[in-house]
């Protein structure tokens, strides 16, 4: 197999937006959708990040302190909005929601 990366920097014209805001936005954005969990793929195509620079940040291989505090960040923030949304609920339902919010941020900062 060959070292050689044959991936187009970012997605081919026509078939996303490209990407002109600074690189510290960018991982801010990278770092919060991946925080929802969407696919690097998806990222790059909604915003015409470069996939490259995607999976560097995903592999801790460029900028891995600031992109995981951005991670650890979004993910808190996420947390909060489910338990805001929660506590709307009520009874059983607002249990289970929260139980699943506290669930799955224990899981991710597990990962």
């Amino acid at each position: 197999m060959t070292d050689i990366d044959t991936r187009t920097p970012s997605p081919p014209l026509g078939y996303s937006c490209q990407c002109s805001l600074p690189e510290a936005r960018q991982i801010d954005l990278v770092a919060e959708f991946h925080a929802f969990r969407i696919r690097p793929t998806r990222i790059a195509y909604r915003l015409g990040i470069d996939i490259a620079l995607i999976d560097a940040l995903l592999a801790g291989d460029y900028k891995k302190q600031v992109f995981n505090q951005r991670v650890r960040h979004h993910r808190k923030r996420r947390l909060h909005t489910r338990l805001s949304t929660a506590e709307r609920k009520k009874g059983q339902s607002a249990f289970e929601a929260r139980k699943h919010a506290l669930t799955d941020f224990e899981t991710e900062a597990d990962l």
